[in-house]
């Protein structure tokens, strides 16, 4: 645009960019390009926002079908990270989330290698859960905490055992029933099945 009419606007406009920088020019000049580029490229941020919904979709699908699954069987629970999250919350209520915790802490024992942490491990915990009057002291007969003390001296990855297995019998038999039964499940049930039927009726 040019003109040569004194008092033209697009005069002083153009007199006015001439006193400016070159590198300000460019630097707009190079905005305005990049601009350009994603007016005319609308698809670019419809397909981002469609690949996240998708995942999140997906998810959302994953974990209703883990939700329902806890309920076929206390292992198809253990298996799950959310399943024990939801379940150690729930023993909480109950105020014996210990025995959720000793078992974990039996899990991770078992994977430890070097002999040294394995016998300052299985003490620890030990005295943590299985000793009598034991800061947060599980339901085991004394029979079986006598036999894990005896293992204690020759500690093996398998010297808490007994002691888990009693436990774990504990959890699936009088607990996990409960939990099943209970309203926070119930209402993660009735989520993950209105989830299901709105899929199905957008299918």
């Amino acid at each position: 645009m040019s003109c040569w009419v004194p008092g033209c606007p697009a005069l002083s406009m153009c007199r006015g960019l001439a006193a400016l920088p070159i590198t300000c020019l460019e630097r707009a000049k190079d905005l305005k390009t990049r601009l350009g580029i994603l007016l005319h490229k609308p698809e670019l941020g419809h397909r981002i926002g469609t690949s996240s919904k998708l995942q999140l979709g997906s998810r959302r699908r994953d974990s209703s079908r883990e939700v329902l699954e806890w309920r076929e069987s206390f292992d198809q629970l253990l298996k799950s990270k959310s399943g024990v999250t939801a379940f150690h919350t729930f023993l909480k209520t109950e105020f014996s989330e210990e025995n959720l915790d000793f078992w974990l802490a039996c899990e991770d024992f078992k994977k430890t290698r070097s002999k040294t942490k394995l016998a300052s491990k299985a003490n620890r915990i030990f005295e943590e859960f299985v000793q009598s009057e034991a800061p947060r002291e599980v339901n085991i007969d004394h029979e079986t905490r006598e036999i894990t003390r005896k293992n204690l001296s020759g500690a093996t990855s398998a010297c808490f055992n007994e002691a888990q297995a009693k436990t774990r019998t504990l959890m699936e038999k009088d607990s996990y029933p409960r939990f099943l039964k209970s309203a926070s499940y119930q209402d993660m049930t009735k989520q993950a099945t209105s989830r299901g039927i709105s899929k199905r009726s957008h299918t």
